[in-house]
């Protein structure tokens, strides 16, 4: 692995002055690249398939086989509760089995309904720095959310690489879209990096308001191509990676998305652009933007852009 999952997440300091407006859409920040020949164990479509079958019901009839179990691949501590969260437990998994931390912003519930939304944080482990990166929600009346996973800061559960971390972002959405004074007509959903890729799998599968996934993969190839280590299920099955690839199900999308993602970092590649071709043509409303950073250093910009997509959607 090029550079740690931790660092990956955490080197934002020399980034988070940058500013959130828009740069031009001018030909190095939309230039679409084909993803990089990558030496896998595995094989690689050149084309991912597109599914027929809805991904909600295609979640419904598969289950992954892990072949090795454990925790999360990002050791660390366990979860404190950051200034301006409130620190609750959500039943996680597909089973609600697990008791999992998350955090809430502070907030007096009322008869007059507050928007929500949850967020789904960048790599393989929770922090503090995850809830700092967010407050702007809180701060623009949204009820706040952000869960941590399975096998995570020392958590039960096994960690599965995106598939059973999606049942737990489900099962979020239900715990916060139930919270009193929650307006469940204005329920959106973000997340950065791997949660960015979780928030499209989550999108795929239930009703939000609308999403802005930010720094997203499309596609469980090219990511398991780069985090070979990462992988604990049966890399033999093809419907392994098909069902971790929110491409192969873009006409599953279930509200109006906002594809944001920074112009140092790698660009919209073939696969980001199909997967969208693929949503509009079953006539769903998304759009992508580049915004100024790198893929860290853009989430300030992202979380204000984010805001704005959202207030224009009802928030």
């Amino acid at each position: 692995m090029p550079f740690s999952r931790r660092q990956m997440i955490f080197g934002l300091s020399a980034t988070a002055a940058l500013a959130p407006s828009l740069v031009s859409h001018g030909a190095r920040a939309q230039t679409a690249s084909p993803p990089p020949v990558i030496d896998t164990p595995f094989p690689v479509p050149q084309v991912p398939p597109l599914e027929a079958t809805d991904y909600g019901e295609a979640r419904r009839a598969f289950r992954t086989n892990l072949l090795r179990k454990g925790p999360s691949p990002e050791t660390a501590p366990p979860l404190g509760t950051p200034p301006g969260a409130t620190r609750v437990t959500y039943p996680g998994g597909p089973d609600r089995s697990l008791q999992l931390v998350g955090w809430v912003s502070h907030y007096e519930p009322s008869a007059d309904l507050k928007p929500a939304v949850l967020f789904l944080h960048g790599g393989n482990a929770t922090g503090d720095g995850h809830w700092e990166q967010i407050r702007a929600y809180a701060e623009a009346g949204f009820v706040t959310m952000l869960p941590s996973f399975r096998g995570e800061n020392g958590q039960a559960g096994n960690y599965s690489g995106f598939y059973d971390e999606t049942a737990d972002a489900l099962a979020a959405a239900d715990y916060l879209e139930n919270l009193p004074g929650v307006d469940k007509n204005r329920f959106f959903l973000a997340g950065h990096s791997n949660g960015g890729t979780l928030a499209l799998l989550a999108a795929m599968t239930r009703r939000f308001k609308a999403a802005a996934p930010m720094s997203a993969g499309v596609d469980a190839w090219r990511y398991f191509g780069r985090y070979e280590k990462e992988i604990r299920f049966d890399w033999d099955d093809p419907r392994e990676f098909v069902m971790r690839s929110s491409v192969c199900f873009a006409p599953s999308l279930k509200c109006p998305t906002l594809l944001l993602r920074g112009s140092e970092e790698r660009p919209f590649d073939q696969n980001h652009l199909l997967f969208i071709e693929r949503a509009q043509s079953a006539g769903i409303s998304i759009d992508k933007k580049i915004l100024p950073g790198t893929h860290n250093g853009v989430v300030p910009g992202a979380v204000a852009e984010s805001i704005r997509f959202f207030k224009s959607h009802g928030a």
